[in-house]
């Protein structure tokens, strides 16, 4: 149990860092802060395997450093998806951030609720897949069509976000892109370990990195001209391999 404490207090810690960090707070990218501290997050989750060897033994370590990086690799697709919502809401490099660091701890709680509910319920629910590859397929085929990312968006979704002038619709897409592709990640985590609490540890810290990765490469991919046909191709193929 006070391993438990333990790593939600250091996730805690971790999370109000992040949201204090001058590029949380900034009205334009700063990548170099971004790339700093997705390398420190990093370390950490070196520091917390190092330390499961100490604690748990080397098996343990391994497991929740292949974890780690199973869920890293796969979460990939994540933000791609994230560029393409945000530009089709049309929200600010500002808002983005708190659109992120809400939906990452949301992201805590539903990880949490998946893995304890096991991958019986993921597999009966797996027809989601399908709905979800067909419509990363339609924003695929919207974005090679149209001159942006933005036209990837139904027009009308983003005007009942503007006329609301909240963040909630952001938010709710960014939980439902997260939980969608955790139907394929969290299973594929639970086939190296079955131990509840390296699953876990591995997820959580996977998408505590992923927050501050979007921003370090967001403003890389700003700089190609081309850059909704190459999100086109990628959708389309995260949506193939969904489907």
């Amino acid at each position: 149990m006070l391993w438990w404490i333990g790593f939600h207090a250091a996730v805690l810690l971790l999370l109000t860092a992040d949201a204090l960090l001058p590029h949380s707070r900034a009205e334009t990218a700063r990548p170099q802060l971004a790339w700093l501290w997705s390398l420190f997050v990093a370390l950490a989750a070196g520091g917390f395997a190092f330390w499961l060897n100490l604690a748990q033994g080397r098996q343990t370590a391994l497991e929740f450093v292949s974890g780690y990086t199973i869920e890293t690799s796969l979460s990939i697709d994540n933000l791609f998806v994230f560029l393409i919502l945000f530009r089709g809401f049309g929200i600010s490099f500002r808002q983005q951030h708190r659109a992120l660091l809400w939906g990452v701890g949301g992201a805590i709680v539903l990880r949490a609720v998946f893995i304890g509910l096991g991958v019986s319920l993921l597999e009966r629910f797996e027809w989601v897949s399908y709905v979800f590859g067909a419509i990363l397929l339609y924003a695929a085929f919207r974005l090679v069509r149209g001159e942006s990312a933005a036209e990837a968006v139904p027009g009308w979704i983003v005007r009942l976000q503007k006329q609301s002038r909240s963040l909630l619709f952001v938010i709710l897409a960014v939980e439902a892109t997260d939980l969608l592709f955790a139907i394929d990640s969290i299973p594929a985590v639970l086939a190296v370990s079955r131990d509840p609490f390296v699953v876990y540890t591995s997820n959580i810290a996977a998408i505590l990195g992923l927050r501050s990765l979007y921003f370090a490469l967001s403003s890389v991919l700003d700089r190609f001209t081309y850059l909704h046909y190459g999100l086109g191709a990628l959708l389309g193929f995260v949506a193939v391999k969904m489907l």
